[in-house]
């Protein structure tokens, strides 16, 4: 087993007197620290070497490698593995070379002043991430717990809430929790007038809708309203038939090919908050739209690649699913979807022309696999009488790479 050389060390705002025993001693016995300017300043200056974080940390990474053999000691906020700098160390140093003692989280604090349950709060953070990312929890009846980039973020998420319909719900700013200085702001989004709080503070949200709210499930199918379109939309019933064949696992990576306006890899990452998607469209006003639609609908940290097929693929990272939606005729696109999925990966194709409905033949005689057509009928006015408009058939393809 290696030696632990690094402690990474969760403080909260009563500074070295709420540490446990070992974790004052690593701190302690460090050489070098490492941390916010709040967090050293918690600890008095006795001419040991100090390092604070850059922006973005993930810079100083190779640097703290390069301290391996000393004893280094990094401090972090609460959790350092809950949306903590624990998380980011550990992808470059194997954790036997690692000690890590949390301290108390945000999150925990939060609901115990509130007293919510926490396996009934969803728990997200918006430091150094899109506003948007809050779009995909609203919800009737939510509770949601949101780590902050500073004091202007809860002014943020009471307009983004008015504008989506959600302004009667309450929120509380939980300002330094555990300092003698903690405080709490009550309002709610429609009304809130506070424009700076402390920047060092938990928002909590009790989702309420009002009359104009558009609810959207997390379930594969939302209305196709919902999105901004130039025509190229896969309709909402043959998109929840494609997710479920596509089968999203939490973590999983989805290649979306011919991505028109995005609707497939956007309710892909709706599904589960570690889910990934990149979205191939060779057209540049549809990769807009791909953008808008996203930021819209809770997923702004969908990848977009604007290309042909073909000459975008070989340099992505290797896909749990793929779904093509678009350039079915492109020359060996299958055989390359293929090679390069996982073992157990997904492959699923849709077309609506008969030269399409040959290429997915001949790949099934050739790699097996299922083969399904999607019939939809809408009810629409016909004058004064109502009638069944037919959509254009759909041809699935399903394979499941062993």
């Amino acid at each position: 087993m290696s030696e632990k050389w690094l402690s990474v060390i969760g403080i909260g705002e009563d500074g070295l007197e709420g540490l446990t025993p070992p974790a004052r001693a690593l701190v302690d016995n460090a050489e070098i620290l490492i941390g916010g300017v709040r967090h050293l300043d918690m600890v008095p200056d006795d001419g040991r070497e100090r390092r604070a974080w850059p922006s973005p940390i993930r810079t100083l990474i190779p640097e703290i490698e390069g301290l391996r053999g000393r004893r280094v000691c990094v401090l972090a906020t609460g959790d350092p593995m809950h949306f903590g700098v624990g998380t980011t160390l550990l992808r470059g140093i194997p954790v036997d070379e690692v000690t890590i003692i949390p301290g108390r989280s945000a999150f925990t604090m939060a609901t115990a002043r509130l007293g919510w349950t926490r396996h009934e709060v969803d728990c997200l953070t918006l430091h150094g991430r899109p506003l948007e990312l809050l779009q995909a929890y609203l919800q009737p009846g939510a509770r949601l717990l949101v780590l902050t980039d500073d004091g202007n973020t809860a002014a943020k998420v009471s307009a983004l809430l008015s504008r989506r319909g959600y302004g009667a719900s309450k929120i509380t700013v939980l300002e330094r929790m555990d300092a003698a200085e903690e405080n709490r702001v009550f309002g709610t989004a429609e009304s809130w007038d506070t424009p700076q709080t402390d920047d060092f503070n938990t928002v909590a949200i009790e989702c309420l809708s009002g009359p104009g709210a558009q609810l959207l499930s997390r379930t594969p199918g939302l209305p196709d309203d919902a999105f901004a379109s130039d025509g190229q939309l896969t309709k909402r019933e043959v998109r929840a038939v494609t997710l479920s064949a596509l089968a999203p696992a939490p973590g999983d990576l989805l290649w979306d090919i011919g991505a028109g306006c995005g609707s497939i890899a956007i309710e892909w990452m709706r599904q589960h908050p570690r889910n990934a998607a990149i979205a191939i469209e060779h057209n540049p006003s549809r990769v807009q739209m791909i953008a808008t639609n996203a930021a819209a609908l809770g997923t702004p940290l969908l990848r977009t690649v604007t290309g042909d097929a073909a000459d975008s693929l070989n340099d992505l990272p290797q896909p749990d699913a793929v779904f093509v939606g678009g350039g079915i005729g492109t020359p060996g696109l299958l055989e390359q979807c293929w090679t390069a999925l996982a073992p157990g990966g997904r492959l699923v194709a849709n077309v609506v022309t008969t030269e399409g409905e040959r290429v997915l033949f001949e790949w099934r005689e050739n790699r097996g696999g299922e083969l399904r057509r999607l019939f939809i009928e809408r009810a629409e006015q016909v004058g004064r009488l109502t009638g069944w408009r037919p959509a254009m058939t759909v041809t699935q393809y399903f394979g499941c790479k062993s």
